[in-house]
């Protein structure tokens, strides 16, 4: 694999597919290494198998951080894909760009107009291909195709609108759209029945100009540096460690796997480095930094009507969806979980959503450490409601728990660490169970499982939530881009500043976390980081 190649990519995820598929189209040679193997699995493939997916090794990195006392002490579980594709292989498939203002963020954070919302929303366009059609904010004819928010939805979707409603949040017919509040039904990455990830919309059409070389299950343990140089990347395949070399190297392994990697190649922190016995060639204390990430929390309630858990529990109905899908690529295994969702302000004071929604006519106990790592429907006719915060202030930060590259970093979510997180989420949880009384919802619900109604005062709300609630798997910002070198690794080129030759092109490299799903963003990092790259080559 030593061949003559013009960039090294580390990481076939979401952002490193779609920046393979962009330089390769500009002629460029490239090799992406990925540590997980290929996304061409049954499970990967079916929307609804993300479940089967969630707790799989083989291909989910499975994560856990460590103890938190913004959680009353637990540990919470981060699933990240391994595999070809990386988590748009593994997750829900929602298709959510953020709020506008989010990219005025970006904006400012870089000091380049090339981050901003006028260009970004322009990318969107160039990269949707939107089953229903263009309009002066959706795309059409690009190469992701996205699922038409027209088609049939589940029942208690309808109810569910119309409770937000009558609690005073309209509904919204497109969240990527003029304004993101309000509540709706949700674009997915889906075509034709099947999951529509990163690596089939952009690296497999790709990889057919043969530019690109893929190695599969290649762990990448170190860059290479000469002097201040990236020259390549040593990584471990078929259990020898192997190098690879090419004019530029670029990181894409996502926001917890990227700065691991930058730490083992003597690119941190100084002092963390030197107690691991890492030689320090960049004291860079803002590498694993700044990790900020949505935390969310379901409300759930046995129903008067079935849902989901009523044909997705018994032998005989997996059985009878099994076969549909089989058969049609229709029924519930086609389409994601979350059949609905929104976005809400807790303060009306605000200039933008701070929450965002996500319903399930489905219903599930998250299992803890400890427990056996399974997703099975509920034992009855249930269903959730969850929300997430937009834009917390917690800020968390990753560290090497050895310089092992095969041992798993030091996750510190540090969640619920502020007060204005732990405020807005007590009053957003408030709000969730005013849409729960609300007709016609009140009228289909038998009883508040979850929680339960015994939970009422603040002081019993903020415990549960610190209890109950988890990442809804947004981890963003530990390499993060940046106009001021005190407080960013990145400059606006996605170069790692004091080290030539490299640079880092996923989440980790968002400069503020987006105000909803994040895999939207990391395809559009992609997406205009090959252009970045290209251009200042």
């Amino acid at each position: 694999m030593d061949g003559d190649f013009d960039f090294l990519i580390v990481g076939a995820g979401s952002s490193g597919s779609v920046l393979a598929s962009r330089l390769a189209a500009a002629g460029k040679r490239v090799l992406v290494l990925e540590a997980g193997g290929s996304e061409r699995r049954f499970y990967v493939e079916m929307p609804l198998g993300y479940g089967k997916l969630f707790y799989d090794p083989a291909v989910n990195w499975a994560y856990r951080t460590e103890p938190d006392p913004g959680l009353n002490g637990q540990r919470d579980y981060w699933p990240r894909g391994k595999v070809v594709g990386g988590s748009s292989s593994i997750n829900a498939m929602v298709w959510i760009r953020g709020h506008a203002s989010d990219y005025d963020d970006w904006q400012a954070a870089t000091g380049s107009s090339f981050w901003g919302r006028e260009n970004t929303t322009a990318a969107y366009r160039a990269i949707e291909d939107n089953a229903d059609g263009a309009d002066a904010f959706r795309g059409q004819g690009g190469p992701l195709h996205i699922r038409s928010g027209r088609e049939p939805a589940h029942p208690l979707v309808r109810p569910y609108l119309e409770a937000c409603a009558a609690a005073g949040l309209p509904v919204n017919a497109d969240f990527n759209g003029a304004t993101q509040e309000g509540a709706g039904i949700y674009q997915l990455t889906i075509k034709g029945g099947r999951r529509n990830s990163a690596a089939r919309a952009f690296l497999r059409p790709a990889m057919k100009t043969g530019r690109i070389a893929l190695r599969t299950k290649a762990q990448v343990t170190r860059v290479l540096l000469q002097g201040l140089r990236a020259t390549g990347v040593e990584y471990r395949w078929k259990g020898a460690l192997h190098r690879a070399r090419a004019g530029e190297v670029i990181l894409a392994g996502g926001a917890i796997n990227t700065p691991q990697i930058l730490m083992l190649s003597g690119i941190g922190p100084g002092a963390m480095l030197a107690g691991q016995g890492i030689g320090v060639v960049l004291d860079q204390p803002q590498v694993g930094a700044h990790l900020n990430d949505h935390q969310g929390i379901n409300y759930t309630y046995r129903m008067t009507v079935p849902t989901m858990n009523d044909i997705l529990r018994p032998w005989w109905g997996k059985a009878l969806v099994g076969m549909r899908y089989l058969l049609t690529g229709g029924g519930p295994l086609s389409v994601s979980i979350n059949h609905g969702g929104g976005f809400f302000r807790t303060d009306p004071g605000l200039d933008r959503p701070n929450m965002q929604l996500y319903f399930q006519a489905f219903s599930t106990l998250m299992p803890r450490e400890g427990e056996r790592p399974i997703l099975s429907p509920d034992p009855f006719p249930g269903l959730s409601i969850g929300l997430s915060n937009c834009r917390p202030t917690s800020r968390g930060n990753l560290e090497l728990a050895s310089p092992d590259p095969f041992a798993a970093v030091k996750i510190h979510a540090n969640v619920f660490s502020t007060d204005h997180d732990v405020a807005e989420m007590l009053a957003a949880v408030k709000f969730l169970r005013r849409i729960a009384d609300q007709a016609p919802m009140k009228a289909l619900i038998a009883e508040e499982l979850r929680p339960g109604p015994q939970v009422q005062t603040d002081a019993q709300l903020i415990d549960d939530f610190r209890s109950r609630s988890g990442t809804v798997f947004h981890p963003s910002c530990t390499a993060r881009m940046g106009a001021d070198p005190a407080s960013s690794v990145l400059d606006a080129d996605l170069r790692v500043r004091g080290i030539e030759g490299l640079r880092v092109c996923d989440a980790s490299a968002f400069p503020t976390l987006i105000g909803g799903n994040t895999n939207a963003p990391a395809i559009l990092l992609g997406w205009l980081g090959a252009e970045r790259i290209l251009a200042r080559v």
